[in-house]
């Protein structure tokens, strides 16, 4: 299945994922495993249509973000470009090719820059409004799947498969520090809303929580028992909500599939949401922090109160499995895309 999507690495590195991961599930806080699993509303309204259809990539969609203003996406692909488009019309702006697939995208918050990463494992920071090469860094040594830029536009920060996640100034391209925590490769990692934290998410069943200045380690949450693909914080900082999945050279979790809620500050867990069949690619927390959008292997989007875990609306419009969800910045649309190789933006209400 994963083949068609992602590309696969070299087979000794298979078993790789599975020591770290076992060693990892010994670390668990104390009272995680006592918390609730809440059962989905069955009768959660469904819908099937976009309000915008893009269909400007040839392979799947890895990746996307908005702009800061809502009015542009930016998407990623397995095609090897990074596409910039209105989001009103599906309108393509501009696309450069910039790796043989890329795996990651992320807008700044001061709309300047856009970043995009994936399999040579360079970052290559782009101009919104022309797609033209700003600057490259360089210095990790695998691909790159997960960027996120500090709150302040002044930072990035990447995760690779080389174990390490590294915090870049982004005017000088200069490598600030590098976290070496994870036991194998990181796929996702998101910035604490108030800049001083980052949470990396790994194929070792961790997402460790460390300080974005000194890279001093914070906490270790394992109560997923699995490979962790995304994570993100709640608009408040508070929460952390994370999913299991892995692809490429790594086998698809098959057991122990989870999305879990927890304490950002303890690792202790809130909730875990049974909604989704297999693997879950996709997290997006809602911008007011109500609400949580999860999407994965059964092709659906599912829209669940961030608090109790009910189900409130599941959205049907891929034909294949969702790799990334993002909330509009309003709050009022979702933009998804997946290796049906189309983005789509619908909205979140009936």
């Amino acid at each position: 299945m994963f083949s068609r999507h992602l590309p696969r690495w070299p087979l000794g590195l298979l078993c790789l994922c599975l020591l770290p991961m076992l060693a990892a599930c010994g670390s668990t806080p104390a009272g995680q495993n006592s918390t609730p699993t809440l059962t989905p509303t069955p009768a959660a309204p469904t819908l099937a249509k976009a309000l915008v259809r893009y269909s400007g990539h040839s392979a799947a969609v890895l990746s996307i973000a908005w702009s800061p203003d809502g009015k542009q996406i930016v998407s990623g692909s397995d095609d090897g470009t990074v596409q910039v488009w209105d989001a009103q019309t599906g309108k393509q702006q501009w696309k450069m090719s910039v790796d043989r697939f890329v795996f990651a995208v992320a807008w700044s918050p001061d709309g300047k820059k856009i970043a995009g990463a994936g399999f040579s494992g360079a970052i290559t920071i782009l101009d919104p409004a022309t797609g033209h090469l700003l600057a490259t860094y360089k210095g990790q040594t695998s691909f790159v799947s997960g960027l996120a830029w500090s709150p302040d536009s002044k930072e990035l920060a990447s995760g690779s498969e080389d174990k390490t996640v590294k915090v870049w100034n982004a005017a000088t391209g200069k490598a600030l520090l590098t976290y070496t925590g994870h036991s194998d490769g990181v796929e996702r990692i998101a910035w604490s809303p108030d800049g001083t934290k980052i949470a990396s998410a790994s194929h070792d069943g961790t997402v460790q929580v460390w300080n974005a200045k000194t890279g001093a380690h914070l906490l270790t949450y394992a109560d997923h028992m699995a490979p962790v693909w995304e994570v993100a914080w709640s608009p408040d900082g508070k929460r952390i909500v994370s999913s299991t999945a892995a692809a490429g050279h790594y086998p698809p979790v098959e057991a122990n599939n989870s999305v879990k809620v927890w304490d950002a500050a303890t690792g202790q867990t809130l909730l875990t949401y049974p909604g989704h069949q297999g693997q879950a690619y996709a997290l997006a927390w809602s911008p007011d922090g109500a609400r949580i959008a999860s999407g994965g292997d059964d092709k659906t989007v599912q829209i669940w109160d961030a608090a109790s875990g009910h189900l409130l609306l599941i959205y049907q419009g891929h034909t294949d499995i969702v790799f990334r969800i993002a909330w509009s910045p309003d709050g009022k649309e979702i933009a998804s895309c997946g290796g049906d190789s189309t983005v789509q933006i619908w909205q979140p209400t009936l």
